[in-house]
């Protein structure tokens, strides 16, 4: 069938396994967001946020109820969150959230994934002078909406900034920035206006950069692919430049 058909096969199956991934961590959040408030997305906003992040990818709307209804039950285990942190090779700052239900098999599994790149995992809290954690809102408005008097708007929110981006397919969606403190503020709010929000996260952004070579930064990247791959990863940061 020639190569044209074999590369879209690959990237059709590298698609797949992509949301495959996403609907993993997703239906880890939701369990959480369970048991910390509930099965009602209503009175829970952790878990209406999650359940919107899952809607932004497609996540099937029976997968979503089945995680809901599994992490409902009493008996059902749940997941402990945890963040390491450390440098990957050429003293690149990495920090990982993880989601689990065997913390000893994590951290064993992260530490592998340092030691085997050469690099070295560091104590909690020993990257918080270089990542802060911010509140980022996706969502799509309207080519009527001014976006100069939806900043205005947004201030009462805690919005930090305001700006468009370029989403995998290329559309442009809008980005707000808040504070890890204003995240309520600002889901209320935006729901108060109507707009719908396409993604709704909690992000490390990274307050300085390091700057590598492209091939250094290859191996900074392999690392990052391998840590990806493990399933109690929910995310992971650098800052290269």
């Amino acid at each position: 069938m020639g190569r044209a058909f074999e590369f879209r096969k690959e990237r059709k199956f590298k698609r797949w396994a992509k949301m495959a991934v996403q609907f993993t961590r997703l239906g880890k959040e939701i369990a959480i967001a369970v048991k910390e408030g509930g099965p009602n997305p209503e009175g829970n906003s952790r878990l209406r946020t999650a359940i919107q992040n899952g809607k932004a990818v497609n996540m099937p709307k029976d997968r979503i109820e089945a995680a809901i209804k599994r992490a409902s039950d009493k008996d059902a285990k749940g997941y402990e969150e945890h963040v390491y942190e450390g440098y990957g090779p050429h003293g690149v700052p990495v920090l990982i959230e993880t989601a689990t239900d065997n913390t000893n098999r994590t951290v064993a599994n992260i530490r592998s994934y340092f030691s085997k790149a050469g690099g070295t995992l560091g104590k909690t809290g020993s990257l918080d002078f270089i990542f802060q954690r911010k509140s980022i809102f996706r969502f799509i408005v309207g080519e009527d909406i001014d976006l100069e008097e939806l900043e205005l708007e947004l201030i009462d929110g805690g919005l930090e900034e305001l700006y468009v981006e370029a989403d995998e397919e290329g559309n442009d969606v809008v980005v707000a920035q808040t504070s890890f403190e204003d995240f309520g503020n600002m889901q209320r709010l935006l729901e108060e206006k109507g707009i719908e929000i396409k993604s709704a996260n909690l992000e490390r952004i990274a307050l300085s950069n390091t700057e590598v070579s492209e091939e250094d930064a290859a191996e900074v990247l392999k690392l990052i692919d391998k840590i990806e791959e493990d399933d109690d990863v929910q995310a992971v940061y650098h800052n290269m430049g």
